[in-house]
């Protein structure tokens, strides 16, 4: 199978990533996206984070039953920081029977030098890159990437988490599931 990682902090994870990953699912030859939940991004401060298995259930609150979106807690289990050079040497081997491509904006594909290993990564993986306003790519590294004209929302989970925090709607910006969770728990406020 044709597996596409869409690692993210997913704090929380809102419409707009579940936007791009339907799309990633149905309109390349990614067979699933993993929305693999990161415990630690080295290049964020964690301070802000909410606990890993919180942000996990509220990934599989949001995709639910759809067959096409996966949460995946994979980077649960390696050393900390996630570098995704070491996540996917690990899928490598766990899964041989499915290949791997990684799902990012152009925003973080701009980031890719600041990377450990990005040269590996860029010679032995596939990048499916949605552009994101502002972000205009500009290096192409490697012709294993695909660029896609994605829907695109301007939803930032920072803005939703200073929502909650203010006590004000967020409704539409996260799958009801998503919402209600986070309203019955009281998280981010």
């Amino acid at each position: 199978m044709n597996i596409g990682l869409y690692f993210g902090s997913y704090n929380p994870i809102h419409i707009g990533h579940l936007i791009i990953g339907s799309f990633v699912a149905n309109h390349t030859d990614i067979q699933q996206v993993w929305f693999v939940v990161s415990p630690q991004n080295p290049l964020k401060p964690s301070s802000v984070l909410l606990n890993e298995y919180h942000r996990l259930h509220l990934v599989q609150l949001a995709v639910g039953d759809d067959p096409l979106l996966k949460a995946s807690d994979v980077e649960f289990k390696l050393p900390r920081p996630s570098y995704t050079i070491d996540t996917l040497t690990y899928l490598k081997e766990k899964y041989p029977q499915h290949s791997f491509s990684i799902i990012m904006g152009s925003d973080s594909f701009q980031n890719l030098p600041r990377w450990k290993n990005f040269d590996l990564l860029l010679k032995n993986y596939s990048f499916i890159i949605y552009q994101r306003r502002g972000f205009e790519i500009t290096e192409s590294y490697a012709e294993r990437i695909q660029i896609l004209d994605a829907p695109l929302l301007e939803i930032s989970a920072t803005a939703i988490r200073k929502t909650i925090k203010a006590g004000k709607s967020v409704r539409y910006l996260l799958t009801d599931a998503v919402r209600e969770e986070i309203e019955k728990t009281g998280y981010y406020k």
